[in-house]
């Protein structure tokens, strides 16, 4: 039991002195000297993640010991990176790191067995829709830089679709472990295609319409995108079809080409990504300048807080990865990629071991949420793919980001203690049996 957490110590320790490290890099860089805060930050930094780690010890002490420092790798990068481009904005994404710690720890204070939440599926998928649907109303929905993702109240606004991600997962996975026999079993017939009675592809149909209301009225492709994913993917891993997957990817695909023959918008975003150098100085602007950003980084990178010098729009959002790759290089660019293919493979490994059907689906889930928002903004940079609006996890400005993926996190290592702790009760009782020590 305390091999993993002690791991987990020694990392998150590693992770803080680097980003220590890294905030006193960037402040000599910025301005020649050592910050007079430093020793502040150091403690609240130590702080933060040490509550973490002592809520992990607590409370999920057989958890896997990978996720949580390099979540503190990723945000404590995060916030040195955002501290150079806006101060204030610093300042507000270090008031929300502590939210997400909070929200961390009383998501594993409340959720004492994952597969309860199996009961609520509804609720969630109530909740859910609600939540994504919320900025289309008027009043309180707000238009910022072209996407309606956002609600404000007072002086607050915050992107319920954060939320709403994990909202889903939830209910996907509850709803799929119900009906998965169901769903799977083939009924009629479509040439060589065996497909279940229409009633269970209801959710299906459900899925791809809200993923298409997101796209045209809220102008959002990385969250619609991102929820039709998450959706078809646990229906394939459920059900054992990749039916599912080819069917899911030519509705997606369906869909996605009549919003480009309908909408404005979604052939502005397409036009961009075929060749952003139509309009270098206008829409492909902030494409352009994030390639200039990482080809002015090379290799080794410009050094931290002595980058911008190439100016990126909402380059602390969109764009963050592209001013790390101009600060640390090729190559830090690659380890923060590292980070993330290390919690995806982490996670992925939590959803192989769970022996509870509905934490399997949902450890799956949760895990192609965090991957596959990464894969998404990270392949808009480099236009891979179309540009879209979606964070990068744990290191990009916004609260409502930050708070959700820590609930995805703390989740996570929920159901990665649960698979554990059946494990270690029948080596124990095993040991009993043959009359050495438990």
């Amino acid at each position: 039991m305390g091999k993993p957490r002690n791991t987990e110590l020694g990392l998150i320790l590693f992770a803080v002195l680097i980003t220590v490290g890294a905030y006193i890099l960037a402040s000599l860089g910025a301005s020649a000297e050592i910050p007079v805060n430093i020793g502040p930050f150091l403690a609240v930094v130590t702080g933060l993640f040490l509550a973490a780690h002592l809520a992990v010890r607590r409370l999920a002490p057989n958890a896997n010991p990978i996720l949580l420092p390099m979540a503190a790798l990723l945000n404590g990068l995060g916030y040195v990176v955002i501290a150079g481009l806006n101060e204030k904005l610093a300042g507000l994404q270090a008031t929300w790191t502590a939210v997400g710690v909070a929200a961390f720890v009383v998501t594993l204070v409340v959720v004492k067995r994952a597969r309860n939440l199996q009961r609520y599926r509804y609720t969630f998928a109530f909740v859910g829709i609600a939540l994504l649907l919320l900025p289309l109303v008027p009043g309180i929905g707000r238009e910022i830089n072209g996407a309606r993702i956002w609600i404000g109240i007072g002086p607050v606004s915050f992107q319920p679709g954060e939320i709403t991600k994990v909202v889903l997962a939830l209910f996907f996975a509850g709803y799929l472990v119900e009906k998965r026999e169901l769903i799977a079993m083939g009924t009629r017939r479509l040439g060589p295609i065996s497909l279940p009675d229409p009633k269970y592809l209801g959710p299906v149909l459900l899925a791809w319409g809200v993923s298409l209301v997101v796209m045209i009225a809220q102008k959002d492709l990385g969250s619609s995108l991102l929820f039709f994913a998450l959706f078809v993917v646990m229906l394939w891993v459920a059900t054992g079809k990749a039916t599912y997957l080819g069917t899911g990817t030519v509705l997606f695909a369906v869909g996605a080409y009549l919003s480009w023959l309908g909408f404005a918008h979604v052939r502005e975003r397409v036009t961009i990504w075929i060749d952003p150098w139509k309009d270098a100085t206008g829409n492909g602007y902030q494409v352009v300048q994030g390639w200039f950003a990482m080809a002015y980084g090379g290799v080794a990178g410009t050094g931290l807080g002595l980058g911008g010098d190439v100016r990126i729009p909402a380059a602390e959002t969109d764009f963050i990865f592209a001013v790390m790759a101009e600060e640390l290089g090729l190559l830090g660019a690659t380890l923060v990629i590292i980070a993330f293919v290390l919690m995806v493979g982490s996670g992925l490994r939590i959803a192989l071991r769970a022996e509870d059907p509905f934490d399997k689906l949902l450890a799956t889930g949760l895990t192609l949420l965090l991957g596959f928002q990464a894969f998404i903004i990270i392949a808009g940079v480099t236009r891979l793919l179309p540009l879209t609006g979606v964070t990068l996890p744990f290191v990009s400005y916004g609260g409502s980001s930050l708070v959700a993926n820590y609930v995805l996190l703390a989740l996570l290592l929920r159901i990665s203690d649960e698979s554990q702790v059946p494990k270690a009760t029948r080596a124990g009782a095993v040991a009993a049996v043959a009359g050495g020590p438990a």
